[in-house]
């Protein structure tokens, strides 16, 4: 069977910054729309030991060379002058599966030392699929890590093997109850339901989330599997999901005015003696561009100013090129500055990213 071959978006090349024309002299990640990037996206690996269908096919990709990957030096380095002079107080990292990278403990313990401008450190975060993660919780809490979240599509082991090509659920759930146990709290559950897959389970897991004190997220599927097989007549939308579980629990809203830039919209929700929390991102029939606070940065050192961005601003370049912080700080302005007002995917125009989720990072 063939390899899906990873493309990549344009990249702006030898350092040329985006137009700045009527950009303040603010020193903050600005954009021309009145947003301002404070999250920080660290995508470390675009490998991964799972392979959901909805991101990537069953041999999955050609990964990138390791020596187009940032190593740690260099992440640190564009993690610090992210915090240090752009404003950046949380910072999230994702993969592909960033528990593959094995600098993780290294970057993050960095990360938890530094300083906002506020005089905190920034929130550290980590988005992962849980396997293997049983072996880790306690180092990464000790390492600085503050908040975690673990994909979950599926309360069955079967249909987990389904959706994921792998036997890891058992893994999955110990993962959970090591975060749990080293105080990664709260714990947030991302999951995606897919139509005729797992779109039966909507109450199930809140009431299994709620009942052992987890965040669910439920997430539309969006078009970023490197397939390119995703069609918006066949997701499950927001509403699907809040008809389903409105059938069973009262879902009373949070304070709107709590959720700031978050993507999720949220209730709160009652199972038996437990109260807990569910939220709904819908990324594609409610689109929160508006209050978009993210900037992106690639493991193969690339700035995205949002998920589905049709380019990418090289800093690697710079960074290996010797370049000081000033010069590398003012390219990533003004990648951010060029951000456009939404992602288009209702658009008839709207063309999918070249990179996949896994190679972009959550």
């Amino acid at each position: 069977m063939a390899t899906v071959m990873l493309g990549l978006p344009r990249t702006r090349q030898d350092g040329h910054s985006p137009a700045l024309a009527g950009r303040p002299g603010d020193p903050r990640l600005i954009d021309t729309y009145g947003r301002v990037a404070t999250d920080l996206r660290v995508s470390l690996t675009d490998k991964c030991s799972l392979r959901c269908g909805y991101c990537m096919p069953p041999e999955g990709l050609d990964w990138m060379p390791t020596e187009q990957v940032l190593t740690d030096d260099e992440l640190i380095r564009l993690i610090t002058l992210a915090v240090d002079d752009l404003g950046v107080d949380e910072v999230r990292f994702t993969g592909g599966e960033p528990l593959l990278r094995r600098g993780l403990e290294r970057i993050i313990e960095a990360t938890a030392q530094l300083k906002t401008a506020a005089g905190r450190a920034p929130v550290t975060a980590l988005t992962t699929n849980g396997v293997g993660l049983d072996k880790r919780a306690a180092r990464l809490k000790s390492a600085g890590l503050a908040r975690i979240n673990v994909s979950l599509d599926t309360l069955d082991p079967e249909r987990f093997h389904e959706i994921t090509r792998r036997d890891r659920h058992a893994d999955v759930l110990a993962g959970l109850e090591a975060a749990a146990a080293a105080g990664l709290g709260p714990i947030k559950i991302n999951t995606v339901l897919l139509p005729g897959v797992n779109d039966d389970e909507a109450v199930p897991l809140v009431r299994w989330a709620v009942s052992h004190g987890y965040e669910l997220r439920f997430i539309e599927q969006m078009p970023l599997d490197a397939q390119g097989a995703w069609e918006r007549g066949s997701m499950v939308t927001a509403d699907d999901i809040q008809k389903a579980l409105a059938t069973e629990f009262d879902l009373v809203p949070t304070d709107p005015r709590a959720r700031g830039a978050s993507p999720a919209q949220t209730w709160r929700v009652r199972h038996g003696d437990h109260e807990g929390t569910v939220g709904i991102i819908a990324s594609v029939t409610r689109p929160f561009c508006g209050d978009c606070d993210r900037t992106r940065l690639t493991a193969d050192g690339q700035i995205r100013n949002c998920l589905f961005a049709r380019d990418e601003t090289d800093l690697r370049a710079l960074l290996r090129s010797g370049a000081d912080d000033a010069k590398i700080a003012d390219l990533w302005r003004a990648a951010m500055w060029g951000k456009a007002a939404g992602h288009g995917i209702n658009d008839t125009s709207f063309i999918q990213p070249d990179r996949p989720m896994s190679a972009i990072g959550g």
